[in-house]
């Protein structure tokens, strides 16, 4: 590939190959590098991206750049960490704040020139930090700032260095396309790179590396795995593209009959599908911890894989494995060098990781997005019902059914002074009688690219005003480190939670989906879509009454599945789906998740 191009060098931030996604999507082509790559090796480019990352600068293990890179004469771009490390660099400074700053965040411009030309003065963008710089470098000055942020942006035009402590890359940043457009110009860089082109090149890609062998592709029926099918079929022909659907007992309710007939209807003819379920529920049995059962679920596909491929006659060398890997199941995972591991995706576990490494693996959309992912398969002639399809986590009901051991019963905080620090300070936030509780299970969160494990907290009110709730739950997700959700009390009364110890069992994933194929009904019957993207329905252990559990429903609207807001779905809606969960005897509470991504992640394991 001859393009001119972008170097974005990756600190370990969730959203680097995010940034990358977007560069691409403005018809720029643009490489993922090492933070260490040296300044003579990036004269090439024809723009520097610093990346977002989960370090501090002034951390000496903290990893660094060739700092002769500022002296290229190419402009360079800091995002986040990226922003904060060009000061350090530069002769700046960088202090730990006083709180974190998290999800949406109001800047006010200060001028209108460099990145900011033709920009609103106030803007809303995405946040996810705790450090800042306090101090800046030597001809630098403030481009923009937020009540917690004094330089939430910084520019030395002569030099064209530019610093953003926001992420423009996120679909949430009012104006954040138009902020990397405006660096590409500055840039002066050719628009040479499409959806179309990377198809032209995956083709050979694929063609090369498979040479004359076969691929069996593990496929669920979803948007990844489908496209994935489609792209392989092109390049190798049907004949040499073997896929295979495996039930695990955690999908939705008759999910795997629905699957194989959309997939048989969209014309892939070479798909089995294997009941597994008793299997995978007895190796569930007794599991508790978020990760133990993500790599358990993993570890078990390959098993299943691998009996299914000996019984079907598919093991020999000619065979190798495909998987419809997108990026945001490889970051997450802690897929690059300095990335934090927020959660592991099943097919990112050890045996497949080794796998990929012997080069036995061909995953052909490992480098997009879910957008991008769905771009591909329209181009592909894949029918737009089965691109446009909600994804489903991999461990399906597995990270949806969270569990407790008997150790989780033991309070690991002061509930008690938490939940008066808290309701003080909703109080000092606004009028509207609101109460909060803070509930003893943990979630799973991401938080200035580092991976959390804390308790969410519940709000008790009549209100549903979504901008009041909204700004009240970023509040507080940014001042207690305690916490990393909150959520809105449909039903139930504000009482003692307990924990109670529970794992994935038949009986449970019986609940979950007879309440989850009632939400989906609900939706479906909506007035509109309410622009949701994903909408996990959760089971949670912990309740006031010990022989019932709590539901969360978890609708989220977002592009690429790095970042995400929750919907705001009517109250007539709502109403419905209370008057259908509550039907079930073992479910006490419903609540609504208000967390955006960050802090809180998709999934709640």
């Amino acid at each position: 590939m001859h393009h001119e191009k972008i170097a974005v060098l990756d600190f370990g931030g969730q959203y680097a190959h995010l940034i990358a996604n977007r560069i691409r999507r403005l018809g720029v082509y643009s490489e993922i590098l090492d933070p260490e790559t040296s300044a003579d090796q990036l004269k090439p480019y024809k723009g520097l991206i610093l990346s977002g990352g989960p370090a501090s600068v002034y951390d000496p293990r903290s990893p660094q750049c060739d700092a002769k890179l500022f002296k290229l004469g190419s402009p360079v771009l800091g995002i986040c960490y990226g922003h904060q490390l060009m000061q350090h660099t530069l002769g700046g400074k960088v202090d730990s704040g006083r709180e974190g700053e998290y999800g949406l965040a109001e800047i006010q411009v200060q001028g209108d020139s460099g990145l900011f030309k033709n920009q609103e003065k106030s803007m809303r963008v995405w946040m996810s930090h705790f450090d800042g710089v306090s101090s800046l470098a030597p001809g630098f000055k403030v481009s923009a700032s937020t009540a917690q942020c004094p330089i939430a942006a910084a520019a030395d035009a002569k030099r064209q260095f530019y610093g953003l402590q926001f992420h423009p890359e996120v679909t949430h940043t009012q104006g954040g396309m138009q902020l990397l457009d405006q660096f590409l110009k500055l840039c002066q860089v050719s628009r040479d790179w499409s959806i179309e082109q990377f198809i032209q090149e995956e083709l050979k890609a694929i063609k090369e590396k498979v040479g004359n062998k076969k691929v069996f592709l593990l496929v669920s029926g979803g948007v990844d795995s489908s496209v994935c099918f489609a792209l392989l079929e092109k390049a190798l022909g049907k004949e040499r593209v073997y896929g295979m659907l495996v039930d695990t007992g955690l999908m939705r309710l008759n999910e795997a009959k629905k699957v194989k007939s959309a997939l048989a209807k969209a014309g892939f003819e070479n798909l089995h599908v294997a009941n597994e379920s008793e299997r995978f529920l007895k190796a569930l049995k007794g599991k508790t911890e978020p990760e133990e059962k993500r790599k358990i679920i993993g570890q078990l596909f390959l098993d299943v894989k691998e009996d299914a491929t000996k019984k079907l006659g598919l093991d020999g060398p000619e065979w190798i494995m495909g998987q419809g890997t997108i990026y945001p199941d490889t970051i997450e995972t802690g897929g690059t060098k300095n990335a934090h591991t927020i959660k592991t995706h099943h097919n990112r576990v050890d045996a497949v990781q080794k796998l990929i490494a012997e080069g036995k693996v061909i995953e052909p959309i490992a480098q997009l997005y879910k957008d991008e992912v769905r771009a591909l398969g329209l181009e592909l002639g894949l029918p737009k019902q089965l691109i446009s399809r909600q994804p489903f986590p991999g461990p399906g009901l597995g990270v949806r059914l969270l569990c407790a051991s008997q150790a989780d019963v033991e309070p690991d905080l002061d509930f008690a002074t938490l939940n008066q620090e808290i309701n003080e300070f909703i109080q000092q936030q606004t009028n509207e009688p609101i109460f909060a509780h803070v509930l003893p299970c943990k979630s799973v969160g991401v938080q200035g690219d580092e991976r959390t494990y804390r308790h969410p907290v519940a709000l008790f009110t009549e209100l549903r005003k979504w901008e009041v709730l909204e700004k009240i739950a970023t509040s507080l997700t940014n001042h207690f480190k305690a916490i990393n959700r909150v959520m809105l009390t449909l039903h139930g009364e504000n009482e003692p939670f307990e924990v109670i110890p529970a794992d994935i069992n038949p009986k449970r994933v019986e609940l979950l989906q007879k309440i989850d194929d009632q939400v989906t009904q609900v939706m479906q019957q909506a007035p509109e879509d309410y622009s949701i993207w994903q909408f996990p329905v959760v089971l949670i252990p912990t309740s006031p009454n010990k022989n019932k559990e709590s539901i969360v429903l978890r609708p989220i609207v977002s592009t690429e599945a790095m970042t995400a807001s929750f919907a705001r779905i009517d109250e007539g809606i709502l109403r419905k789906m209370v008057s259908k969960v509550t039907e079930h005897k073992g479910v006490s509470h419903l609540f609504y998740d208000l967390t955006h991504k960050p802090p809180g992640t998709i999934e709640w394991e």
